[in-house]
């Protein structure tokens, strides 16, 4: 009984750090071992024996039995009067089998045991945090602000586990308060010295892809894919998602009626403007939706050098570069290419450009149609055009477009 008192003694933090019997009974024989090889050199000698259901354990010392006269004893062996005071009918040469007692390793070395048992108590918890965590990575998490300071966030989740959220890693508009609620995605997990340091995130992309995944049924059964998510956090993202099923339109079920779907989302990422697009392996198109809500005339591009000439009437071009140049920015981070905005003519030039339908008694409707396809409606946006690279974007002759562009000359030279 002894032994079971200091081992409750030991062990009275268990249910604080939440470590399984069995667990700290394995701890607590790697302790005592330590010590017993601290204190004989070896504890090959010694047998412990643990009974986790009862929480105790006991510590027997086997040792050989020599003549008294032995004078190199060591504390693999015992003299035969000190066998004999444990059972008088032993011999030399027989192994005895002796308890030893905690207690009888004296006041400091039981000190020394306690402490060792509570930093290798704190190592496994260590272990074990830094290993759920590490799991958790790209996951969203939830925890409640326990501090506020100038540069970082200390978050606490119910489990009592400290999480941080700094300055660099929340959105601008974000303010806390002790005892809010904060939601973002586990990012990292650092090992500072033995113990973990759980970093959350609320500007990453993949914390906005885990908010339409969590928010929206379709993203969440996989019947909607988000391909591509670019931001600026707190200030505008696009996303681009796509669906093996055609009868399933993408963008409308993950903005929803009025956009009630987005609306939480928008609202948990401090009112960042959230332009959902249709995504597409054809580039020139893919390019034109990105730039949205900007109307495209026409595209260059440079598959080498992955950069595209966006042409654009004048009243467009703002729409496209977008408040603080975001929206071209955040169009090129999501199609992979360098966005040039051409401006087309001039204020003289576009009061003076003609609608191409105006020409429909010289031009056939579905000629016109197929210029309309790649966003070319007037007569001066086709003549600026390349006619090879007319005949490339849409399905009309060579002969056809020089034609076209006969006709459309003809009205500005008359």
């Amino acid at each position: 009984m002894e032994n079971l008192a200091l081992i409750e003694s030991f062990s009275e933090f268990k249910d604080d750090k939440l470590i399984d019997r069995v667990t700290l009974m394995a701890i607590l024989e790697d302790v005592f071992r330590n010590a017993l090889k601290k204190k004989f050199g070896s504890d090959d000698n010694f047998d412990i024996i643990i009974n986790p259901d009862k929480g105790d354990m006991e510590i027997w010392q086997r040792r050989v039995i020599v003549a008294d006269d032995d004078l190199d004893l060591d504390h693999l062996e015992i003299t035969l009067t000190e066998a004999r005071k444990i059972e008088p009918d032993f011999e030399i040469g027989e192994e005895v089998s002796e308890e030893v007692k905690l207690i009888d390793l004296g006041r400091r070395a039981i000190l020394a045991l306690r402490q060792n048992l509570i930093s290798k108590i704190h190592e496994h918890d260590n272990t074990n945090l830094y290993k759920q965590f590490k799991d958790l990575i790209g996951e969203i998490y939830t925890a409640e602000v326990h501090h506020v300071r100038p540069r970082v966030v200390i978050l606490v989740d119910d489990e009592g586990n400290e999480i941080v959220l700094p300055k660099e890693k929340q959105i601008p508009s974000d303010f806390f308060r002790k005892g809010d609620n904060v939601r973002g995605i586990i990012e990292n997990v650092e090992l500072k010295g033995n113990k973990p340091q759980i970093i959350m995130s609320r500007t990453s992309e993949k914390f906005l892809e885990k908010l339409f995944e969590q928010e929206i049924p379709e993203v969440f059964d996989g019947l909607i894919m988000v391909k591509n998510v670019v931001r600026i956090p707190g200030e505008k993202a696009k996303v681009a998602v796509d669906s093996y099923d055609d009868r399933i339109d993408p963008v409308g079920a993950c903005v929803g009626m009025k956009g009630s779907r987005i609306h939480g989302i928008v609202r948990e990422l401090g009112n960042e403007n959230i332009d959902v697009i249709n995504y597409t392996t054809n580039i020139q198109l893919y390019i034109t939706r990105a730039l949205s809500p900007a109307k495209v005339s026409s595209i260059k591009i440079n598959e080498e050098t992955k950069r595209a000439e966006v042409f654009l009437k004048l009243e467009e071009v703002s729409k496209a570069i977008g408040r603080g140049g975001h929206n071209i920015k955040l169009a090129g981070q999501l199609t992979g290419y360098e966005l040039d905005v051409i401006r087309e003519g001039n204020i003289a030039e576009e009061e003076d450009d003609v609608e191409l339908t105006e020409f429909s008694d010289e031009i056939e409707a579905w000629v016109i149609e197929e210029f309309a396809k790649i966003g070319l409606d007037t007569a001066r946006s086709i003549l600026k055009q390349d006619v090879n690279d007319l005949v490339r974007r849409t399905d009309l002759e060579e002969e056809t477009i020089l034609d076209v562009m006969r006709i459309l000359n003809e009205e500005f030279n008359a």
